[in-house]
């Protein structure tokens, strides 16, 4: 189990080569072309592979290799952190943990990391950021039999009165009213008002209509397909008789697969939990209108509300936005629900947000970044003044 150093051509990195305790090859680059340092690494290894042949994988796999495997095999991304090719390091949650072996790493190793990480934000966020991806990995790697399976303990809501009287709500983690809706999204740039209205007129997330292609799109059904959701099960969203003109011209464009774009013509960020393209866009609507606790994620809420206060059935409400999914509806995902058009339906409409432009010629106002209505009503009241 002899390991020795390897380098291709004068002044490039240095190789680790050899072979494990079970005759396995081992060829890995020390990324250096410092003879010391790659000699430094080389008995490091050796040392780890006379432990593993010991003691077996648990005593030597670190939490940036299972992260690594973890994320060869389709695992998600989000929140572990960046590689950077050049230094050969990660940043994030799996810089903080890279090198500590996972045998070593405690409850209280953790919770230090997640407060590095993200000092000053609610529990349910640092539980959603640091915990639940270091979990996805740790279990990832109690499958390859590389850890123990452990409960770890995850940040709780504060509970009470008190707490609930003093706490800040997040923008976009409560309902608002449709007239105020009207008022928010009449007042965006086209290619930010066209994601609004779809939003408050099926209740998906942002980011499935982001990644939805027009082919998902069945204008005369009334009825969107949606192959994978949050949960990971397809479903069908009933479609607004609203939203009509707008989807039946969108779902005509011929310069790509994306059912809406950004005014640059590019597909929108996908990034949970990060404002992307739009924040500027709410940004300058909420500056217009007054109006600032409306953000994306509020139209789902509303939806969600509204259809309550309209007598709709919870289970049919839970149908809509995806919170329940029938055994058998996976393989009936194509088939509009006459139950679910018309409970969506009752949603109100107003004729100012109707008669707006883009409503009808969504792809020739896309484009523009501010809306020349309201430049007209603004110079409009400078005269009256």
């Amino acid at each position: 189990m002899r390991l020795y150093l390897y380098q291709r051509t004068p002044g490039s990195n240095f190789y680790i080569r050899g072979t494990d305790a079970e005759s396995n090859k081992i060829f890995e680059s020390t990324k250096t072309v410092h003879r010391p340092t790659a000699e430094a690494k080389r008995i490091t290894r050796e040392q780890e592979l006379l432990q593993e042949s010991v003691h077996g994988k648990k005593a030597v796999v670190t939490f940036d290799q299972a992260a690594a495997s973890y994320l060869k095999n389709g695992g998600d991304p989000r929140f572990l952190g960046k590689f950077d090719e050049e230094t050969g390091t990660f940043d994030g949650l799996t810089g903080k943990l890279s090198g500590m072996k996972l045998r070593t790493i405690t409850q209280s190793k953790l919770d230090e990391v997640a407060a590095e990480l993200l000092p000053n934000v609610q529990p349910e966020t640092r539980n959603r950021q640091v915990y639940t991806p270091f979990v996805a990995v740790w279990n990832h790697a109690v499958g390859n039999e590389w850890a123990d399976f452990r409960k770890w303990r995850r940040p709780k809501k504060p509970k009470g009165t008190r707490t609930f009287e003093t706490r800040k709500k997040r923008v976009g983690s409560f309902p608002t009213t449709y007239d105020r809706a009207a008022k928010f999204v009449t007042a965006m740039s086209p290619a930010n008002a066209i994601v609004m209205t779809i939003l408050f007129y099926t209740g998906m997330r942002p980011i499935e209509l982001f990644l939805m292609d027009s082919v998902q799109v069945q204008v005369p059904k009334r009825w969107i397909v949606l192959p994978s959701s949050k949960t990971g099960d397809p479903r069908g969203v009933p479609m607004h008789d609203f939203l009509v003109p707008l989807l039946s011209a969108l779902v005509k464009r011929k310069d790509g697969p994306r059912l809406v774009r950004t005014w640059e013509g590019e597909p929108w960020t996908v990034v949970e939990g990060n404002g992307g393209q739009m924040k500027k866009g709410i940004a300058n609507a909420r500056s217009r209108t007054g109006i600032r606790d409306i953000a994306p994620y509020t139209a789902r809420h509303t939806v969600s509300t509204q259809l309550v206060v309209n007598g709709v059935h919870e289970y049919i409400k839970d149908q809509i936005l995806g919170h329940v999914v029938d055994d058998t509806s996976h393989d009936y995902v194509d088939i509009p629900k006459a139950k679910l058009i018309e409970s969506i339906n009752t949603l109100p409409t107003f004729p100012e947000w109707a008669a707006m432009p883009w409503m009808t010629d969504p792809l020739g106002w896309e484009h523009k970044r501010v809306l020349p209505l309201i430049a007209e009503k603004k110079a409009k009241l400078l005269k009256l003044a």
